[in-house]
């Protein structure tokens, strides 16, 4: 595997000044030695000046520019020489070659996936992964095109992250699609994140950002959401229910207010509950009568 080196090179400024300067001296080499005619020390001087002319050009080959949150990855005749990450006008070897690479924030939206849930209900699903490169020897040689990687991984984790999960659940401790998105959205970064490693990427953030049930199911799935729903909130409302009659029926007997036989209070349960768990308002009735009849 291989791992990145810095090698920043040269302040670029002060070997530029250098660079004018030498071919300050070439220029006047030439002309002087061109004004010096028929003389055996003129030749010399111009063949010498024409002679570090090119030379002087693949030299100012070295320079290079690393804007800032960007590299430069430098390689000398194929082989990985190090990486450029000091912003600014640098200078190398001119035999480097120099390939960008940008160290900036970036985001990735992936396509409506279509999956099914840990339930086997067919979804759509789609996220947005943002991340950036932190190692770039590993984006550069390890993968053929990280950018390509960093797609098709991700879609990869995202299908197998929904198939880990139920799309809704009505029970507090399940962890599902809809209900526990902060979960889910760390789930799916560790799941991105281990797949990327070897590319030199760091996920930043892995969330959600579409979920659906399939268009072929939609219309049964909703019919079966809001009757798990129902069934849901009957079952809360049953559970209070019988906690008020338990309360109703210890505060009578501690305050001796009346005094109930078990049939009567059964009937004093069954017309509690039915108050309490109806659906629809109850209709009183005034009992002009007595209850020992």
């Amino acid at each position: 595997m291989v791992r990145e080196r810095l090698r920043h090179g040269l302040p670029g400024i002060p070997v530029l000044i250098f660079a004018l300067v030498a071919l300050g001296s070439i220029v006047w080499l030439f002309f002087s030695s061109v004004e010096t005619q028929y003389r055996e020390a003129s030749v010399g001087g111009v063949l010498t000046a024409i002679a570090l002319l090119p030379l002087w050009a693949l030299l100012m080959k070295g320079f290079f520019m690393v804007a800032p949150n960007e590299a430069k990855v430098l390689q000398l005749f194929g082989d990985y020489a190090g990486t450029a990450k000091t912003s600014g006008l640098r200078y190398a070897n001119p035999f480097y070659k120099k390939r960008k690479l940008s160290l900036r924030v970036r985001n990735f939206e992936s396509g409506q996936l279509k999956v099914n849930d840990s339930e086997g209900n067919p979804i759509e699903i789609a996220a947005v992964v943002v991340w950036r490169v932190v190692e770039t020897a590993e984006a550069t040689f390890e993968v053929d095109n990280y950018e390509h990687y960093v797609h098709v991984q991700s879609e990869a984790a995202l299908r197998n992250a929904a198939t880990s999960y139920p799309y809704d659940t009505h029970e507090d401790h399940v962890v599902s699609l809809r209900g526990s998105t902060g979960a889910v959205a760390e789930h799916l970064k560790a799941e991105v994140q281990q797949r990327l490693d070897k590319a030199g990427v760091e996920v930043l953030e892995a969330r959600i950002s579409h979920l659906a049930y399939a268009p072929e199911i939609a219309s049964a799935m909703l019919q079966r959401q809001q009757a798990g729903a129902i069934i849901a909130a009957r079952q809360r409302i049953v559970e209070g229910a019988v906690g008020m009659v338990e309360m109703a029926l210890q505060m009578l007997a501690h305050k001796g207010i009346v005094t109930l036989d078990e049939e009567r209070k059964a009937a004093m349960v069954s017309n509690l509950l039915v108050v309490l768990c109806g659906s629809k308002d109850p209709q009183p009735i005034v009992n002009t009568g007595t209850i020992h009849q």
